[in-house]
């Protein structure tokens, strides 16, 4: 019963067997009444025929009174032996019930008592020759003839009742069979088909994202059991749905939130990269967005100083005042915070300790701090080292932009020093010594006639030393107006050839940004000093200039279809050609002159450009050197006063 109760398989089963049961129980009921009932027409057949074979006996034995005679004795024995036969038959016996208290059982008694003790006497008797009373024969005729139609009457009753049996049996084995069905079909409608379409209204419900619908099913058995199943794993689908639309939600807002960051540091690189010596003004108004989007701060800045070892704060944001080391007393971009805090007046207690590098080289920390209770994530933290990265580049790039200018500087001030050695220089020193010989000639008291050629030399030594000042000052006076190399080409070949009355052939084939500036400075340098001894001393009639990027070198080609050179010194008082040599020097190349075969003069430089884009070095030695580095790795617990956990 309990695995009834439990289990709604078992019901069925049960259900089926019960009616599986009741329906052999019927068939085997019916097989048995109707083998049982199998003799019992041949029975009353032979009852009724007992009833003949007596009215043939008394007319036989009518017959045999009236004619006495052999034949018709016979006949009254062979009908007497019939009856016999008859009433002691299989037929009547099988049919007759076991128990001798039967209704049946006591009248067929009665039969054969009264066959044997009245008819079958006078039987004897008259065959016997004591002949027949016609009175006491029909008496006893009458007797038997009604014993043996009760004894038909009991046997057809008897018959009648296995079929009334037979039929009760068949109609309650039905009403029981209705009643299984019945309860069968109330316990499948109740707890099988209910609760299906429940599971799948739920099914339906969680299908459209709909978890809140539930099936409320009671009882023990299995789809109870799995209805409450399902119940439980719908709210809890709700919940980790719900945990997950938050969860999509916080991860769309810090989307949403990394991505108009990396559009502050986006727009902020233009100024970071491009703001030359005021990092404060370029960085810190990015620094101060990247606050209010990412809910962190203050921001610190600190260079490391190689000489004295030590961090130098360079920029904070929320200052309440100008940081100590600032360059620039005009800019105001670290005070322009209405409502300045200090590291002391925040709810931060924990910051982020950012390595500011580029490659191996340590350029200073990024101090992030942040509230105690409201740590940053990790997408955060990875924008954070970017924005690390970025000021590593910007700061990087100030430094080798500084020095570049600091060796572009020394190396212009080389070059004007050599240039004015070789040239300014001894021609003054040409003209001391010419100076000083006339004051020896004027106190030995030499006439004037022979102190004139001191004075000649003296006049000319000026004019040369005159010509070669203009000469150094256009060549310092020099500057790349246009937008690179070609422009200033083209300008300068215009110029020359308006003096040389007549064009000059220009043809620029350079990938665009290949040289620094020092060196497209030196390269028009040299193409200005061998078109200016082109109009001065060739006496040319066409001049060319070609300006080629072949085979990872640069090609520089000056002709002309002058006079040419005798040699390639230069002549006295002259130095174009020395600088020109001095500049191939300093650009690492070679300066060769020539003559042309078809007349007049061909110069050429040759030298590898080495250029200065800083930002590709540095994205190429950070590429060699760099490693991966976990963002969590760098953070350094720092509490509220400054000191490292």
């Amino acid at each position: 019963m309990k695995l009834l109760r439990h289990s709604l398989v078992a019901r069925i089963t049960a259900s089926l067997l019960a009616i599986s049961a009741m329906a052999l129980v019927s068939i085997v009921v019916t097989m048995t009444v109707a083998a049982d009932s199998r003799g019992d027409a041949a029975a009353i057949n032979m009852a009724g025929s007992l009833r003949m074979n007596t009215y043939q006996i008394v007319s036989a034995l009518q017959r045999f009174d009236q004619q006495p005679g052999v034949a018709a004795r016979a006949r009254v024995a062979e009908l007497a032996d019939r009856f016999e036969q008859r009433l002691a038959s299989p037929e009547l016996d099988d049919a007759l019930p076991a128990a001798q208290d039967h209704p049946l059982q006591r009248q067929y008694g009665l039969l054969v008592e009264r066959w044997e003790q009245e008819l079958a006497p006078q039987v004897a008797l008259a065959t016997a020759g004591g002949g027949v009373e016609p009175d006491a024969l029909r008496a006893t005729l009458d007797d038997l003839v009604a014993e043996i139609d009760a004894v038909v009457t009991l046997l057809e009753q008897n018959s009648e009742s296995k079929i009334q049996l037979l039929s009760a049996l068949q109609i309650l084995f039905l009403a029981l069979t209705a009643v299984v069905v019945v309860i069968a079909l109330y316990d499948i409608r109740h707890n099988l088909v209910m609760p299906l379409r429940h599971l799948v209204v739920l099914a339906r419900e969680a299908a459209h994202r709909n978890f809140g619908y539930r099936t409320r099913l009671t009882g023990n058995d299995e789809l109870a059991l799995l209805g409450r199943t399902f119940d439980a794993m719908a709210e809890e689908l709700g919940a980790s749905y719900t945990e997950l639309e938050a969860r999509v939600s916080r991860k769309k807002a810090e989307l949403e939130r990394s991505n108009r960051a990396m559009q502050v540091m986006h727009d902020g690189s233009r100024a970071l990269y491009g703001g030359g010596n005021d990092l404060c003004a370029s960085a810190a108004p990015m620094l101060r967005r990247l606050e209010q989007l990412l809910e962190i701060g203050p921001i610190r800045l600190s260079l490391h100083d190689d000489h004295d070892d030590r961090e130098i704060p360079i920029l904070a944001t929320h200052s309440a005042r100008r940081p100590e080391y600032c360059r620039d007393h005009d800019c105001h971009a670290c005070l322009l915070d209405p409502q300045p805090l200090t590291l002391e007046d925040t709810v931060a207690g924990e910051c982020v300790l950012l390595p500011v590098s580029v490659g191996e080289l340590m350029l200073g920390t990024l101090e992030v701090w942040y509230p105690r209770d409201k740590p940053p994530a990790d997408s955060v933290k990875r924008l954070l080292n970017a924005l690390a990265d970025q000021l590593a580049t910007a700061v990087y790039l100030q430094r080798r932009i500084e020095e570049q200018q600091q060796v572009t500087l020394m190396n212009e001030r080389t070059i004007i020093a050599r240039e004015l050695h070789d040239s300014l220089a001894q021609s003054l020193s040409y003209l001391k010594m010419q100076v000083a010989r006339l004051e020896r000639m004027q106190a030995k008291g030499v006439p004037r006639e022979g102190q004139a050629p001191v004075f000649d030399e003296l006049r000319t030594g000026l004019d040369s030393a005159y010509r070669q000042l203009r000469e150094l000052l256009t060549t310092f006076r020099l500057k790349l107006e246009g937008p690179g190399l070609a422009s200033a080409l083209r300008q300068t070949v215009a110029e020359f050839g308006e003096r040389l009355e007549t064009p000059i052939d220009l043809g620029v084939d350079l990938p665009p940004h290949l040289l620094n500036p020092n060196e497209e400075i030196h390269v028009l340098q040299v193409v200005r000093e061998s078109l200016a001894n082109v109009v001065k001393h060739a006496n040319a009639h066409w001049a060319a200039v070609s300006v080629a990027f072949r085979a990872a070198r640069l090609h520089v080609i000056i002709e002309d279809d002058g006079v040419g050179l005798e040699n390639d010194s230069s002549p006295p008082m002259h130095y174009g050609l020395v600088i020109m040599r001095d500049r191939a020097e300093t650009l690492g190349g070679e300066l060769t002159l020539s003559n042309r075969a078809q007349g007049g003069t061909r110069v050429e430089l040759v030298f590898t450009p080495q250029t200065a884009r800083l930002i590709s070095q540095h994205v190429g030695k950070a590429s060699r050197t760099a490693t991966p580095v976990d963002p969590r790795a760098d953070a350094i617990a720092i509490d509220r006063h400054g000191n490292r956990d």
